[in-house]
C-alpha cells in the first residue's frame, strides 16, 4: 500500500484515478508521494519515507529539485496538461492589446448615468478602435505544448507567424502548423513581429532575457505577452519602453507592483492555467505518473531525472538506483549481483546532467544484503526496491 499526501487541493477527478493499492494520508511524513500546485516546498522538511513529488502544471520553482534530486525523490511536472487553457487566454491577452477593449467597456461604465451615451458612444469610440491581427506579425519564442497551440490558432486568423525554439521538440514539430517560419534567431523574432509572446522555461539563461537591449531591437509598438513567467521579462525595461512608445502594450499574467495599475499593462490574476479543465487535466496526468513511479519505478516527465520506462516487472525482482552521471558505476552495479549469483534479465541506465537512474530486473528477489552493497557505492544516492 502506498500512501499520498496533497499540499494542495487536487481535483477530484484526479484523485479518483488512484487505485485500491493507494491511499490518501493526513500526514506527510508518511508519504511515499506528495501531490502540489502551488505551494512553496522550499523550507520543508523532507521525510526520509518521500518518493516522488508530482506537480500539478508545468513551472516547478516552488519545488527544491536540486534537494530532491540528492535525496532519490523523482519530481514530476505536467507539460501540456494546462495548454489550451493557457492558450485561450494568451490569444485573449493579444486581442485585448489591440483593440482597446479594457479602455472602451471602463468608458461606457463611466458614462452609464448618460441618457445619450449611444450617441456619446459614436463620438468616442475611435479612442479604443485600435488595430486587427490579421496580417501582423506574431512571434512566439518557445514552441513547447503552448506555443505551438498559439502559433496554428494565429495562423487560422490570418496572421504571419514566426516561431524561435532551437530544442523544438518531435512531438511539437509534427504538430506544428508547415506555415509557420521556423527562425534559428530570436533576434529575428524581435526586429520582425509586431506581437510578441513568450513561452519559454525558467532557466539562469532565459531569466531577464527581456530586457532594454531586446527591447531595443523591437518594432515601434510592439506588443508584448507574457504568460510563462514574469522573471523572464525585466519589467522596469518593460515600463520605459511602454513610456518611449517603444512598447505599446504589455499583457502579463503575474500580477506584481512593478506593472500591477501602471499605463500600458495589462495585468491579469494568473488565470491562465486556472480553469477547471486545466487544474483536472493536471490533476489526472499527475497521479498516473505517480502511479506508475511508485508501482513500477517508471520515470516519464520528470524534471530533475531522466525518463525511463521498463514497463510492468515481470520477473522477481526489480531494484532502481538514483546516483551521480560518472563513470563506471554499472559495472559496480552488475559486480554487486554477479557476487551474488543472481542473474541481471534486464537493465536500463538514463542519465539528466549530473544525476544518472538505472533500473535493473532480476531472476531473484533483491535481498538486504545486496541493497547494503549497492547504497555502499560512492556516487549512490538511493537504492529502492520495486519488487
Amino acid at each position: 500500500m502506498f500512501q499520498y499526501y496533497c499540499l494542495n487541493p487536487i481535483a477530484k477527478v484526479g484523485l479518483e484515478k488512484f487505485t485500491e493499492e493507494f491511499e490518501k494520508t493526513e500526514d506527510v511524513n508518511q508519504a511515499e508521494g506528495i501531490l502540489v500546485r502551488s505551494a512553496s516546498m522550499h523550507e520543508m522538511e523532507l521525510s526520509e519515507k518521500l518518493l516522488a513529488v508530482a506537480r500539478a502544471g508545468a513551472g516547478v520553482n516552488n519545488i527544491p529539485l536540486d534537494q530532491c534530486a540528492e535525496k532519490g525523490i523523482v519530481v514530476f511536472n505536467t507539460p501540456g496538461a494546462n495548454a489550451n487553457g493557457v492558450k485561450e487566454l494568451v490569444i485573449a491577452g493579444m486581442l485585448l492589446a489591440s483593440r482597446d477593449i479594457i479602455g472602451g467597456i471602463e468608458w461606457v461604465e463611466s458614462a452609464r448615468s448618460d441618457e445619450n451615451i449611444a450617441a456619446a458612444a459614436e463620438k468616442e469610440k475611435k479612442r479604443f478602435a485600435g488595430t486587427e491581427v490579421q496580417d501582423k506579425k506574431l512571434g512566439i519564442i518557445g514552441l513547447g505544448a503552448i506555443g505551438v497551440k498559439v502559433a496554428n490558432v494565429a495562423k487560422h486568423m490570418g496572421m504571419e507567424v514566426y516561431g524561435y525554439d532551437p530544442y523544438v521538440s518531435v512531438d511539437a514539430a509534427w504538430n506544428l502548423s508547415r506555415d509557420v517560419k521556423h527562425v534559428l534567431h530570436v533576434e529575428e523574432i524581435y526586429e520582425s513581429c509586431d506581437i510578441i509572446t513568450i513561452h519559454v522555461p525558467l532557466l539562469d539563461s532565459t531569466r531577464g532575457m527581456i530586457d532594454k537591449e531586446a527591447i531595443a531591437r523591437m518594432k515601434e509598438g510592439v506588443i508584448l505577452l507574457n504568460f510563462a513567467r514574469d522573471v523572464l521579462v525585466n519589467e522596469e525595461d518593460v515600463l520605459e519602453g511602454i513610456r518611449t512608445g517603444k512598447i505599446r502594450k504589455y499583457v502579463s499574467d503575474f500580477p506584481n507592483p512593478v506593472t500591477a495599475g501602471r499605463e500600458g499593462c495589462i495585468v491579469i490574476p494568473h488565470l491562465g492555467a486556472s480553469t477547471e479543465e486545466s487544474e483536472e487535466n493536471c490533476a489526472k496526468m499527475a497521479v498516473k505518473e505517480m502511479m506508475n513511479y511508485l508501482k513500477n519505478g517508471n520515470i516519464i516527465n520528470s524534471v530533475n531525472y531522466p525518463n525511463c520506462d521498463m514497463g510492468v516487472c515481470t520477473q522477481a525482482g526489480r531494484v532502481a538506483i538514483f546516483h551521480k552521471n560518472i563513470a563506471n558505476m554499472i559495472t559496480k552495479f552488475t559486480a554487486c549481483f554477479g557476487d551474488q549469483g543472481i542473474n541481471i534479465t534486464d537493465m536500463t541506465n538514463k542519465s539528466k546532467g549530473k544525476v544518472a537512474y538505472t533500473m535493473i530486473d532480476t531472476e531473484e528477489a533483491v535481498d538486504a544484503d545486496i541493497v547494503h552493497k549497492l547504497e555502499s557505492i560512492k556516487g549512490v544516492f538511493r537504492v529502492r526496491v520495486i519488487k
